[in-house]
């Protein structure tokens, strides 16, 4: 028996979805559906056979360890990276987003994965959070468009393609795309990194929790380190830049020796 479904109700369902930011009524993953006709005609035995008959497939870690380490500089990652294929997050992207600033600075900042702004850019952290961030990092001296090191920013994220709905990058996305950048940072070799959120936190550092990390030095990718708030969640909870303020001081005081 099926229970038929109010349409007012249905409506003011969907309204209330809305509201809270539904803007894509998919799934995590994609599915392709003639597939699965496809695969449902063909006999128990048959699918079996062919499926033991498929020889295994390269591992996509082992993969990106491979590659990553080959490219000599970042031109040549970037390329190596917007090239490797076993990452479906590429299928449903617009842009490949790689890095944005300049390479030189002594502050790389690696964030989340890109937004709808950031995929259609091809930059990050151009959307409202890029520009809080440009504002919060400007307060210290820091600017991504400074041709100056000591004054600069380096900026990327640790998946380089938006996931759909801006969903969380999975576990396996995060391992494949680890050595992509792990290498990156090594190529552009900066003094101190700032971790922003609680993914690159968890690509970085292997914790999550960045209430609790935040405003505390570490060490990532065998150099300093400090976590920070996401802008995006300062916007969501102005009370929270206090404690932002804090850590940017640390950071200048950092980058002046003394801390």
């Amino acid at each position: 028996m099926t229970m038929a479904v109010d349409w007012h109700l249905a409506r003011a369902l969907l309204e209330w979805q809305v509201e809270l930011g539904v803007t894509d009524a998919i799934l995590a993953e994609p599915v392709d559906r003639f597939a699965r006709v496809e695969a449902a005609s063909v006999p128990v035995v048959a699918r079996q056979v062919a499926v033991a008959a498929v020889p295994e497939g390269p591992d996509p870690v082992a993969e990106a360890v491979r590659i990553a380490a080959a490219a000599r500089d970042l031109p040549a990652l970037a390329e190596a990276l917007e090239a490797y294929p076993y990452c479906d997050l590429r299928r449903g992207a617009r842009s490949c987003v790689f890095a944005d600033g300049n390479p030189r600075a002594r502050v790389m900042i690696v964030g989340e994965g890109p937004g709808a702004d950031e995929d259609r850019l091809g930059k990050p952290f151009v959307g409202r959070a890029g520009q809080l961030l440009d504002l919060m990092f400007a307060a210290i001296g820091l600017d991504r468009a400074s041709p100056d090191a000591e004054n600069a920013l380096y900026i990327t994220n640790t998946v380089p393609w938006r996931p759909p709905a801006n969903r969380e990058p999975t576990r396996d996305e995060l391992e494949m795309l680890k050595p992509f950048l792990l290498r990156h940072i090594a190529l552009a070799d900066p003094d101190l990194l700032v971790i922003v959120g609680n993914v690159a936190c968890d690509a970085l550092l292997g914790r999550r929790g960045i209430l609790k990390l935040r405003g505390t030095w570490t060490e990532a990718a065998g150099r300093p380190a400090m976590p920070m708030m996401h802008p995006a969640y300062l916007l969501r909870n102005p009370a929270a830049k206090r404690e932002a303020w804090a850590d940017l001081l640390a950071l200048k005081a950092r980058l002046k020796g003394g801390g």
